[in-house]
């Protein structure tokens, strides 16, 4: 990570995947969609928050939900804060989904963001 970045208002990290910026880029969520279906999310590591920084969850107007953050009180952010993955049901903008999230590490083993794919509960 280098540098900050704005996202839908809030002052950010920049997420870099080797030379490429993450921030905003939507390729690598959108391909993830098209190639499994469900959902996708990049978030950084913002102070003590984890914030979507690229996502194709959308929130209820049909915008992507970039600049929200991971619930605070959720499963997911207890087992990452541990540098653990989470997987299960997690509560996603008021919605329930099946979930998976995986700490995203620098080179030093730190955890910088979180990888997450779910799909909506029917």
């Amino acid at each position: 990570m280098k540098g900050e970045d704005t996202i839908a208002g809030k002052t950010v990290p920049v997420l870099y995947f080797g030379q490429t910026k993450m921030n905003g880029d939507f390729s690598l969520v959108d391909s993830v969609q098209k190639e499994v279906g469900g959902t996708a999310t990049l978030f950084v590591r913002s102070g003590g928050e984890f914030v979507r920084v690229s996502t194709n969850v959308k929130k209820d107007d049909g915008s992507r939900a970039v600049g929200t953050v991971l619930d605070p009180k959720g499963k997911a952010i207890a087992a990452v804060a541990k540098g653990e993955a989470y997987f299960g049901e997690a509560d996603i903008l008021g919605k329930p989904y099946t979930t998976g999230y995986e700490p995203i590490r620098d080179a030093s083993s730190g955890v910088i963001g979180v990888y997450y794919v779910g799909y909506p509960k029917k």
